[in-house]
């Protein structure tokens, strides 16, 4: 069985993101997602994977440190202008800088609407999704 873990710094929505899609993608795989500073799971992560038919209702935020090392074969990290978490383990890294969909959210940025912040979600999910896919296929894990 192959192991993914996606890393971003508050598991609350890319590397949430990245965990609702590859477990569509790619059944039988254990699928993960952890942060350094871990918070909640964004909604409008829940909302961008249900647009994709992706129930991570059940999703929580999770600290690396509740990762054991030999649990992964391929670490994610998705941090852009942030520093990513660090994962020790022997793990294969792949490193794909995707801008915080809630960076300056409505608390930061009063002029973003919900729909601002939809349409950032759905762009970091369609990123993920895209490079998953390849990935996917690069390894012969989809057609």
């Amino acid at each position: 069985m192959t192991s993914i873990l996606f890393l971003c710094v508050a598991n609350s929505a890319r590397s949430q993101l990245g965990e609702g899609l590859a477990r569509q993608l790619f059944p039988g795989f254990r699928i993960q997602s952890a942060g350094s500073r871990p918070s909640r799971v964004n909604p409008y992560a829940l909302e961008a994977l249900a647009e994709r038919g992706i129930d991570a209702a059940a999703h929580t935020s999770k600290p690396v440190s509740d990762i054991d090392p030999a649990t992964v074969d391929l670490v994610i990290t998705l941090c852009a202008e942030e520093v990513c978490p660090a994962f020790l383990g022997r793990a294969e890294r792949l490193h794909w800088p995707i801008p915080d969909p809630a960076a300056d959210s409505t608390s930061e940025d009063p002029s973003l609407t919900p729909e601002d912040l939809r349409a950032r979600f759905r762009a970091a999910r369609d990123e993920i999704a895209r490079r998953l896919e390849a990935l996917g296929r690069e390894r012969g894990w989809i057609s």
